[in-house]
């Protein structure tokens, strides 16, 4: 299915992109969004060392969901709805160390999310 250039894009925030200022500094908005949770993936801390990404979150240690294969392992995040424009600037924020992928989460919906790699025990 191809989306349209104004049609809303669901992304799946976890983190940093859930704060206020990261919002306004990325997204020039603060974003409304809905709980939702990410199942089959866990957290894993992540050192950053762009310091855009560090003055804008305010933290040099962010979290990366990372898949297990497990559904008990659950992530709780908001979906935010936001435009083509504003999915290019997530990307531009989240460092090399993350993939955006699609997922469906908890609730059945569809949305984008970014991800580091499976964990493996």
């Amino acid at each position: 299915m191809t989306r349209s250039a104004e049609a809303p894009i669901c992304l799946f925030s976890y983190g940093t992109l859930q704060q206020p200022e990261v919002q306004r500094a990325t997204f020039g908005r603060l974003l409304d969004g809905r709980p939702d949770a990410l199942a089959g993936y866990r957290l894993a801390p992540l050192v950053i060392s762009d310091p855009g990404v560090i003055a804008a979150s305010g933290l040099e240690v962010h979290t990366i969901a990372c898949p297990t294969g497990d559904p008990v392992h659950r992530i709780d995040g908001i979906v935010f709805s936001i435009s083509p424009a504003e999915l290019a600037a997530a990307d531009r924020y989240e460092t090399d160390a993350y993939d955006r992928v699609e997922v469906i989460l908890a609730s059945g919906a569809s949305a984008f999310v970014y991800i580091g790699p499976e964990i493996t025990e």
